[in-house]
């Protein structure tokens, strides 16, 4: 009979996981070694196999569990927006808000989610864009409820992208502690994009 799997078990894989985005984020995910890992996580590289085969497959499993993370967000916004008849627009600024929080405490996944994807092997690599695509794709239908009048088949990939180009790449500038918070940059980027797809419908 096989044993169980313990929780402390799970709270290692957890701690190996945040240290070693931690290392790809000041290292890059090929520079990145698992003797590396192992002794920022102060344990030898044995232990850390025992945990982990590879140093693919910690980046598939930190890149697996924050895909569906971003997915769960949208899931939990949309039924927010249902329980709380928000409108169309209030969901939307409801999963910016989300998303945000959300990147501010997870900048190291995040930084290996854009930039270290293409390591992986095609099948991974593919359930990970897969996932991608998915939250992508979520975003637009929220954009496409917002602002019927503006967004249409031709424009929605472009104004989709402009947001996430807004939102996505706060961890290599927004610090939290620092001049604006991540919660004030959230209602920024919710004006600017009521300026500049509200104010003409």
């Amino acid at each position: 009979m096989a044993r169980p799997i313990s929780a402390s078990h799970d709270l290692r894989r957890d701690e190996i996981l945040n240290v070693a985005a931690a290392c790809f984020a000041q290292r890059s995910y090929p520079a990145t070694s698992m003797n590396d890992i192992a002794a920022a996580c102060r344990t030898s590289k044995a232990r850390l196999y025992h945990y982990y085969e590879s140093k693919e497959a910690i980046l598939f499993d930190l890149l697996d569990r924050y895909t569906q993370k971003l997915l769960l967000i949208v899931a939990q916004v949309e039924a927010k927006a249902q329980r709380q008849s928000l409108d169309e627009r209030a969901a939307l600024h409801e999963l910016i808000r989300a998303f945000l929080r959300e990147y501010e405490t997870s900048a190291t996944r995040h930084a290996a989610l854009l930039g270290a994807t293409q390591f992986l092997g095609e099948e991974p690599r593919e359930l990970i864009l897969d996932r991608q695509r998915d939250v992508v794709s979520a975003v637009t239908r929220f954009l496409r409820r917002a602002y019927p009048e503006r967004l249409d088949a031709r424009n929605q990939t472009a104004i989709t992208m402009t947001l996430f180009g807004m939102i996505n790449w706060t961890f290599t500038w927004l610090r939290p502690g620092g001049a604006m918070s991540y919660a004030a940059f959230a209602e920024e980027v919710i004006r600017l994009l009521d300026q500049g797809l509200a104010s003409s419908t």
